[in-house]
């Protein structure tokens, strides 16, 4: 597949992602988007998916979040877009639901050209920290509308933000390493294209 190198600039964010979808040229990932619990998540989900990326990001943090976690969104869901190329020879669909301590949430997974987020999420406080718990559903949004994929995104239940928002980052992973699994068919569709 190769690296993809991405960028993203406008007036409120400065972001630069190199991405390796299947972790075979870079070690490690590197996260450094200025906001703490954001680089948790990215973490969590880099190891459980495989996916390795290096993401330097400066943004508006003095204003909020926002700006930043939604142009992050974009740029990854803009790296694999272009990482994926045509689909080919992978499974598609992947679903994964995960539990952390008292929270449990599902993640489901269509790699075909689709753009779409579900979210049936709740958190039982506004804020982890200092960040914002809406943010969690405007990254995964920027995320899947720019990487081309539907999601379906649910929590059963938690009581835990932090648990909650841990649960869904690790089923997003499983479910995104299930879909990009290699499989025999060039494409899993009727259609023979995706």
């Amino acid at each position: 597949m190769g690296l993809i190198k991405m960028e993203r600039q406008t007036r409120e964010t400065y972001i630069r992602v190199n991405f390796d979808l299947y972790g075979d040229i870079l070690e490690k990932s590197k996260i450094a988007t200025g906001i703490g619990f954001l680089d948790h998540m990215l973490e969590l989900f880099s190891f459980h998916s495989g996916i390795v990326f290096e993401i330097s990001a400066e943004g508006d943090l003095e204003v909020d979040y926002h700006h930043t976690v939604e142009d992050v969104g974009i740029t990854l869901g803009l790296a694999l877009d272009s990482a994926l190329g045509e689909r080919k020879g992978i499974s598609r669909y992947g679903e994964a639901t995960i539990p952390m301590e008292e929270a449990l949430s599902q993640a489901v997974i269509d790699l075909a050209r689709r753009p779409c987020l579900c979210y049936n999420v709740s958190f039982p406080s506004e804020k982890i920290g200092n960040f914002d718990t809406e943010l969690i559903e405007e990254f995964f949004k920027a995320l899947a509308m720019n990487g081309a994929f539907t999601l379906h995104l649910r929590t059963f239940y938690g009581k835990n933000s932090h648990h909650i928002a841990e649960s869904l980052f690790k089923a997003f992973a499983y479910a995104i390493k299930k879909a990009l699994a290699p499989q025999e068919e060039d494409y899993l569709s009727t259609k023979g294209v995706l």
